[in-house]
């Protein structure tokens, strides 16, 4: 039995952040039930269609999930909506600013109507907020741009961190809420904000720049205070260096450098020094890896145990050795598609990605409500 089956969630969501912490639930065996705009669907189905004709963003947070094509806007979705809270064990919005109250989906009429419901607000900055948030807004403001890039250039991260990490604080605060449920029989009210939660992801740098102090400088794919750590290039491509202790700089300068002395020289004996000096010392590192293959390296890194990588292209994923016992096959509108596994996970749901309202005549006929009847009055 997975850990979520036989609890409901209602979704009222779109784009990354909600989505993705469904996703999750439903992964874990929830029964989630997306409520989608007729037609259209949630608009993160038109970010791109790179997915053999599908969005990626979508197949990406959606599998799983059962299709409900309602307008929210709609005289007769009220009924639909609140038979839907009553039997919910857990609600999750992410609209924009003031809708979801105006819907009558507030903690206190959700409360109202399902005293065991739990309900999982998600905003950009908090309750009370009219500002819009994309993922690119709370990145800027959450200052991950001011650390992230090259000393020239800030950069955004090239995934939707403030995204990410509100829908994992999403899934952590509902699983929490059911722990605390089993125990009170009451239901809570989850209120995670994208800001709060990406801030949360920058305690490391608020800490080093506090009382006033300097922030981490941006460095590209390097570490801004460790050294070396980072990219190096060798005769085929980059290899990523991850040295953290006088130990292991010992090791690299006998091991991989052949430079025994190295290890000693006060200019480069330790971390601070090497990342004084860090331009010197990248010379001479990629002198010593000019005619060296990466693999190379890696096999000497390897050998002396220091960390190491290779600097991959994202298509490389698909074909990762540490992923081969984590693919699964799921079915989309545009065929069978590859799907990593959950984390953690040893028996995932792993169903379909809907089409809209690919669920909502079951649905609706489930709560007892005429389907034909709301699709003519369009409804659905």
């Amino acid at each position: 039995m997975r850990p979520l089956e036989g609890i409901t969630v209602v979704a009222f969501e779109h784009a990354i952040a909600a989505p993705f912490a469904t996703r999750q639930m439903a992964d874990m065996g929830a029964r989630v039930i997306k409520i989608e705009r007729p037609g259209a669907g949630d608009f993160a189905r038109g970010y791109d269609t790179r997915a053999r004709g599908l969005s990626s963003h979508f197949v990406w947070t959606n599998r799983s999930k059962e299709s409900l094509a309602l307008d929210l806007k709609h005289p007769e979705a009220a009924a639909v909506l609140d038979a839907l809270v009553e039997r919910a064990d857990v609600v999750v919005q992410n609209l924009a600013p003031g809708a979801a109250a105006r819907l009558g989906l507030g903690w206190d009429a959700v409360n109202a109507r399902n005293g065991s419901a739990i309900l999982c607000d998600i905003s950009g900055y908090g309750p009370g907020s009219s500002r819009k948030a994309y993922d690119l807004l709370i990145q800027a403001e959450a200052g991950l741009l001011s650390v992230t890039g090259t000393p020239e250039v800030p950069s955004k991260a090239g995934i939707s961190a403030a995204d990410i990490a509100a829908g994992m604080y999403a899934l952590t605060g509902v699983l929490g809420a059911l722990i605390q449920r089993g125990r009170t029989g009451q239901g809570t009210h989850v209120e995670i904000s994208m800001m709060g939660a990406l801030a949360e992801w920058m305690g490391y740098p608020m800490y080093y720049a506090m009382d006033g102090a300097t922030a981490p400088p941006r460095a590209g794919a390097a570490h801004p205070t460790i050294y070396p750590y980072g990219p190096f290039r060798a005769s085929d491509g980059h290899v990523i260096l991850g040295l953290q202790n006088p130990r292991e700089w010992r090791a690299f300068c006998e091991g991989v450098l052949g430079e025994a002395a190295l290890a000693d020289d006060p200019d480069f004996a330790t971390n601070s020094a090497r990342a004084t000096r860090s331009d010197e010392l990248r010379a001479r590192i990629e002198t010593c890896f000019a005619d060296v293959t990466c693999a190379e390296v890696m096999a000497r890194l390897d050998a002396v145990g220091i960390g190491n990588a290779r600097l991959r292209d994202v298509g490389d994923l698909w074909s990762h050795p540490a992923l081969a016992e984590h693919w699964h096959q799921v079915d989309t509108p545009a065929g069978p598609m590859p799907a990593l596994a959950p984390p953690g996970q040893s028996d995932p749901r792993m169903d379909p990605v809907p089409e809209v309202g690919a669920h909502s005549r079951a649905i609706l006929e489930e709560l007892g409500f005429d389907a034909d009847s709301l699709a003519a009055s369009g409804a659905i």
